[in-house]
Parts: structure tokens; sequence; C-alpha cells
């Protein structure tokens, strides 16, 4: 039987909504759209590379939890609000994923709260 488990980064959305910062299942992990809240004081930036810098902070805690790092991640896509916000990420995003190259999207639509500005998603493969 294939391992499945929910891993939770402790934030109240993923008990007021019903779901999990990470799913593995057997050698993939999928991990849901990481917004930049800081879970341990649920505060949020205004700047959206600070946005992307703690999205890409709680999405490595999650891979680290399921045993594996950014160069595992296959499949990244972000949604963001504002099209201009994204250039800006760039750098933060190569020096993330640069190496990997993973398949990647970007696509416009509105957040949960006007205050996000970025959504990261990632899918990752472990190679155990």
């Amino acid at each position: 039987m294939t391992e499945r488990r929910a891993i939770l980064s402790g934030s109240t959305f993923e008990e007021q909504i019903g779901y999990a910062r990470a799913v593995v299942d057997g050698d993939w992990v999928h991990v849901s759209g990481t917004t930049g809240y800081d879970y341990a004081t649920m505060t949020i930036s205004d700047d959206a590379v600070e946005q992307a810098a703690q999205c890409l902070r709680n999405i490595e805690a999650a891979l680290a939890e399921a045993k594996c790092t950014f160069a595992d991640v296959v499949r990244v896509r972000y949604l963001l609000p504002d099209r201009d916000d994204f250039e800006p990420c760039w750098p933060l995003l190569r020096g993330a994923f640069g190496e990997v190259r993973p398949a990647a999207t970007m696509l416009m639509c509105d957040l949960y709260d006007p205050r996000m500005k970025i959504e990261i998603e990632v899918y990752a493969r472990r190679h155990r």
C-alpha cells in the first residue's frame, strides 16, 4: 500500500477550509497553494517580493517535512492578481528553482484575501 499522509502548517485556514499544506502520496508530494502569510504570527507583508519569500519559506518547510527539497520540485504554479507583481519576484524564484527548472505556469486571478499578492503551488517527487 502506498504511503499517504497530510502535512499541516498550523495555518488556521487548513482547519477552517479542510485541507492540508501538503499531501505525501508515495513518492509524490503535492503542496497546496501557499501564500505569503507568516503562520507563526498570521501576518502578511504588503510587498509582493516579501510575500513570495514567505511563500517559499512555507513551501520549503512542507517539503522538508516530506523529506525533499526544492531540487525535487517538478511543477510550480504562480497565481497573482496583478501581473506587474510577478517580474519583481523573478530573482527570488530563480534562486529557488533556477537549477531545477520545473515545469511552470503563471496565472492571473483574484486571491481569497485582497492583501495576498502571490500564491505558489508545487509538486515534487521524492527520490528515496
